[in-house]
């Protein structure tokens, strides 16, 4: 009988890395989940997190880590959290030309790079993450061309690459807009009232910052209310 594949899957506590984490169930890994502690502005992401690896019935780690230097305004509350600049349409989305202040320096390096040295400690085959490229705030770690680099150094970077034995990154939603995920994720009976998007925290979402906007454009699409907002 053949051994059951796992997988380290990097959980936000978002509609996307959710998504991502049943999506991993049901292509049959057995999944890791990893919940980083960054000092972003909440814990509510975290929280959240840990409730939907226990829902999945997944193992989960809360690794904590530290950005002393800051240079988001998810890390420093003396930076506010810009309103969202996007200019939504009946079909797609304009993205602003700068990148905002929520883009955290190197944040998916970091992640996957932990991600990577738990998974050749565990023997896991993949790492999954929910990186998306059409419903999102432009960060350049969310692009194809990236992980693509990222699979190259992981490869080339581990003990199990240089052996033949790959780490596969996965990016199931890396060309979905957020209406695909939502009803992939409806399929996969995904928790969405679990889900916490965003980036301000509090009790209930703000609805004005890039993460709400492009999470209620999404439901709208998907032509359901949002779970999470409604409950």
């Amino acid at each position: 009988m053949n051994k059951k594949k796992t997988a380290v899957v990097l959980l936000s506590g978002g509609l996307d890395s959710a998504t991502c984490l049943f999506w991993a169930k049901k292509q049959g890994f057995n999944c890791h989940c990893l919940i980083f502690d960054y000092g972003q502005r909440h814990k509510k992401e975290i929280q959240q997190a840990a409730k939907i690896a226990k829902t999945a019935k997944c193992k989960y780690q809360i690794v904590k880590i530290s950005f002393p230097w800051k240079g988001s305004s998810l890390l420093d509350k003396n930076i506010k959290v810009p309103m969202s600049s996007f200019k939504l349409s009946a079909s797609s989305i304009q993205h602003a030309s700068v990148i905002p202040s929520t883009y955290v320096p190197a944040r998916n390096t970091i992640f996957l790079s932990f991600a990577l040295s738990f998974a050749e400690a565990i023997k896991a085959q993949a790492i999954v993450i929910g990186a998306n490229a059409l419903d999102y705030s432009g960060y350049p770690d969310c692009r194809p061309g990236y992980f693509q680099a990222m699979q190259k150094m992981a490869n080339l970077a581990t003990k199990a690459g240089v052996e033949g034995k790959k780490i596969k990154i996965l990016t199931p939603l890396l060309h979905k807009t957020k209406a695909q995920i939502i009803r992939l994720g409806n399929s996969l009976k995904v928790p969405y009232q679990l889900t916490w998007s965003c980036y301000r925290g509090g009790t209930s979402p703000c609805g004005t910052c890039d993460s709400c906007i492009l999470r209620a454009k999404g439901f709208r699409e998907a032509g359901q209310s949002d779970p999470a907002v409604t409950r």
